[in-house]
């Protein structure tokens, strides 16, 4: 009598991380040659927990050095209060539990609750990574999807046909320290909606079909967006990690020689303890020409590869890429070239990223950033800030929007020269850069006109820097205008609504006389009048 097993078939599927346009891991996806075993794995938790066991199995056989990605149901997970024979098969296959990760998935309804999430912590304490699969087109109440903190949040392809939605998502892992991922993207058009709304891991048959052998090419389109923006400390370290090559710190030096040899890709090799902590690190090219050198296979075969490794170069998971340079910069610049480690909040490996990935991507961002300063003070144009509005508005801060410009600008520029007029422009620009501290944006919209964003609590050192000093062009006497709204959370839905609550309160602010400010709210009518006086009506007769 013939079992599942016999007719049950594994492929990978590789999981694309968007900004290196790399494999960051493999799915192993159960393919049965006859039958429904999946929808029996459903309905029986002790065949969903054999079915992962041996998806990992199969994965082990095709010896891929990629981490990778089990599935199971949520039921599953309820039910049997954790895997622990997948524990227990990881080990034996010499992997580390944390290069494996499992996506939960749907249907959560009528899965208890507690269960599941006690579940899920016996597997985060074995080392486990966990993914909430198929968000966007099964069931799982938001509730739940925080409860789980997950480590890798997939949406359903059609989410792409709401390309808002998976903005808020982003948002959302961010907040809780999650990556991003879109199943099933099939065309160009998909991928460019993934990338440019913020998703930062990517599957389906565009880059690679599901595959009897593990593949580590994938096809990515050329021409694709740039990355979304990013805050001005540096993109995330969590966009650029690639899968490390982790042996234990005991390995021989012909060990690490043999997975070197066997994986040209490979640049180099971390080893760890069993914690899986980063011990030493193994610089492919050095590695292999000492192996190469005269007695070198003789001398260092059979001992320690930890004597021909450095100490590793280790990031947290939550640092910048500027963050990480400053890791390279230190030490001598024949380790330029090495591989940075990417530490999770014990110290354990989850990655690595190159130093190539680090320049290719501030370049760029220097660039499309260069492209939108204005000439005349490089300070970025409007697009710059409104994008950081809806950033703030999305997670739930509060902020004051203020915009400021030079009172009867034309009139001071044909009276003092356009020089004259320059000057004066550029010198309210590195007044407002100087005072920009913390998290406060300057923008510069065109002539006269300047966005700036701080906290509620930043607008008032920021008016003072501008409004109390005096200001003049070829010597002629200038005054300004300073118009702000303070947008508390819920009270405007994007940048537009707040620059049009902002609009009447710059000809408010315009029509007072001499130097003014004029401070609104976002939810209520009216304004403050900080500064300036109110004009006085000409006499009569």
């Amino acid at each position: 009598m013939r079992s599942w097993t016999d007719t049950l078939r594994f492929a990978f599927q590789p999981v694309v991380n968007l900004m290196t346009g790399g494999v960051a891991a493999l799915e192993i996806l159960a393919r049965p040659e006859a039958g429904d075993v999946l929808a029996e794995a459903r309905r029986d938790p002790e065949l969903d927990g054999l079915l992962t066991v041996s998806a990992l199995r199969a994965a082990v056989r095709r010896e891929t050095l990629l981490p990778l990605h089990v599935n199971v149901f949520a039921g599953t997970l309820a039910d049997l209060g954790g895997l622990q024979p997948l524990h227990d098969a990881v080990r034996e296959a010499g992997r580390l539990p944390w290069e494996v990760t499992l996506d939960v998935c749907p249907p959560y309804a009528h899965v208890p609750r507690r269960a599941l999430l006690g579940a899920v912590a016996v597997l985060r304490e074995q080392g486990f990574r966990i993914c909430a699969d198929g968000v966007g087109d099964g069931d799982a109440p938001l509730r739940l999807l925080t409860d789980l903190a997950p480590e890798l949040v997939k949406l359903d392809a059609s989410l792409l046909a709401r390309p808002a939605a998976v903005r808020a998502m982003r948002v959302l892992c961010d907040g809780s320290g999650a990556l991003l991922a879109v199943e099933g993207v099939e065309t160009e058009a998909q991928y460019a909606v993934a990338r440019s709304a913020g998703a930062q891991l990517a599957q389906g048959a565009l880059f690679a079909p599901p595959v009897r052998l593990p593949a580590a090419d994938v096809y990515v389109p050329s021409g694709s967006p740039g990355p979304a923006p990013a805050a001005r400390s540096g993109p995330s370290v969590r966009q650029f990690v690639r899968p490390a090559a982790l042996l234990p710190a005991t390995a021989s030096a012909g060990r690490v020689r043999a997975l070197l040899t066997g994986a040209p890709d490979v640049s180099g090799v971390l080893l760890v303890d069993r914690d899986g902590v980063p011990v030493r690190s193994v610089h492919r090219s050095r590695f292999l020409l000492s192996m190469s050198g005269r007695y070198g296979h003789a001398l260092y075969a059979d001992r320690p590869a930890a004597k021909l490794g450095d100490p590793p170069r280790t990031v947290g998971v939550d640092a910048t890429a500027w963050e990480v340079l400053d890791v390279v910069a230190v030490g001598g610049a024949s380790r330029t070239s090495d591989d940075v480690a990417v530490v999770d909040a014990l110290g354990r490996c989850v990655g690595v990223v190159r130093l190539a990935d680090l320049v290719r991507a501030l370049a760029e961002s220097r660039v499309e950033e260069a492209v939108g300063l204005n000439p005349l003070t490089r300070l970025p144009g409007s697009d710059a800030i409104t994008d950081e509005v809806d950033r703030r508005i999305a997670d739930g801060r509060a902020f004051t929007l203020s915009w400021l410009d030079v009172d009867h600008f034309k009139q001071v520029n044909d009276e003092a020269g356009f020089a004259a007029g320059d000057e004066l422009i550029r010198a309210v620009g590195r007044t407002l850069l100087r005072t920009a501290a913390g998290e406060t944006r300057v923008g510069h919209i065109g002539g006269d006109d300047f966005l700036v964003l701080t906290d509620p609590d930043g607008v008032d050192p920021l008016a003072a820097a501008v409004l109390d000093v005096p200001w003049s062009a070829g010597g002629r006497p200038v005054t300004l205008s300073l118009a702000s709204v303070l947008c508390v959370p819920g009270s405007v839905p994007d940048h537009r609504r707040a620059a049009a609550r902002l609009a009447p309160l710059k000809r408010a602010a315009k029509a007072l006389c001499g130097t003014s400010w004029v401070l609104g709210r976002a939810e209520v009518p009216g304004h403050e009048v900080r500064r300036g006086s109110a004009r006085t009506a000409a006499p009569t007769g």
